[in-house]
């Protein structure tokens, strides 16, 4: 029956393997459903569809994009059509606030006497995230790995005084509407909140159009993740999971379709339809 997968990133945004590669490693990882949700972008979704077609997976098409939260608030976007204009004018506009936040990146880490090299980095116009900035970190022997530099440079309360832009929840929630999609909320424990605070977030996020809550995920236990489930039961969220898999040297320890030590076991193949059933009820 295969295992479910809806949370994997390729090297269009910060992910190590091409969309291809993937999914050939999905196929062998024991997934029979996966989606390609980069970091605001489509650009990989044609890519990966075609290859998991070859290897007999079942696609969604996806995106994730983060949002100006004042804590980590990411929306994935599933069964988006990539050839919509109104998506495609919203990625060019994420994009170009991401090269607005590299560039603040660069000014905060040169005020602490670290200069990684712009161009080391990914080329202007394409997508760059911070895995590449620790990356180009450890290549100029500022840090010894990329975990070491995103712990010593890439996080932590200084660094989340920089004001990078990014889009509002209702732009990121709109966009992925207006190509025929569902939006859901990625890695909940990224919001920092608990009990009423975490809640009504939720409630906000739903009244914007949010459609489903990624309950299962790849570092989540049975008690979190029970907990998120009885949430999105609560308010009519469809439950969907992944395992955020970007690939060793991103994010180690991840592994596609099983997370962390096998934590994440998500396989509800049904979870397509009733995305759909969100996605038309969204609409409506």
């Amino acid at each position: 029956m295969g295992l479910v997968d809806l949370h994997l990133h390729t090297s269009v945004s910060d992910g190590e393997y091409a969309p291809a590669t993937l999914m050939r490693l999905a196929l062998a990882a024991g997934a029979g459903l996966v989606a390609v949700t980069d970091h605001d972008s489509t650009g990989g979704v044609a890519e990966g569809r075609a290859a998991a077609l070859e290897a007999g997976l079942d696609f969604v098409p996806g995106i994730e994009i983060s949002t100006d939260a004042e804590n980590e608030q990411h929306i994935l976007g599933y069964l988006i059509d990539i050839e919509d204009a109104g998506l495609r004018r919203a990625c060019d506009g994420f994009l170009s606030m991401r090269e607005e936040r590299i560039a603040r990146v660069l000014a905060y880490l040169a005020a602490r006497g670290v200069c990684p090299d712009r161009a080391e980095i990914g080329a202007r116009g394409a997508y760059v995230g911070r895995p590449h900035i620790a990356a180009a970190l450890v290549r100029a022997g500022c840090a010894a790995s990329v975990e070491d530099a995103f712990r010593r440079y890439l996080t932590g309360e200084e660094f989340e005084k920089v004001n990078r832009p990014k889009p509002t929840a209702r732009e990121s929630i709109d966009a992925i509407r207006s190509a025929g999609g569902v939006a859901a909320l990625a890695h909940p424990h990224s919001l920092r909140l608990e009990g009423e605070a975490f809640e009504a977030a939720i409630v906000g996020l739903r009244k914007l159009g949010l459609g489903a809550l990624e309950c299962h995920y790849g570092t989540y236990g049975p008690e979190r993740r029970d907990a998120y489930v009885r949430m999105a039961e609560r308010y009519g969220l469809v439950i969907t999971g992944g395992s955020d898999f970007h690939g060793p040297r991103v994010k180690p320890g991840i592994e596609i379709a099983t997370g962390r030590g096998g934590l994440l076991d998500f396989n509800d193949l049904g979870v397509v339809e009733s995305l759909r059933i969100a996605a038309r009820s969204r609409r409506g």
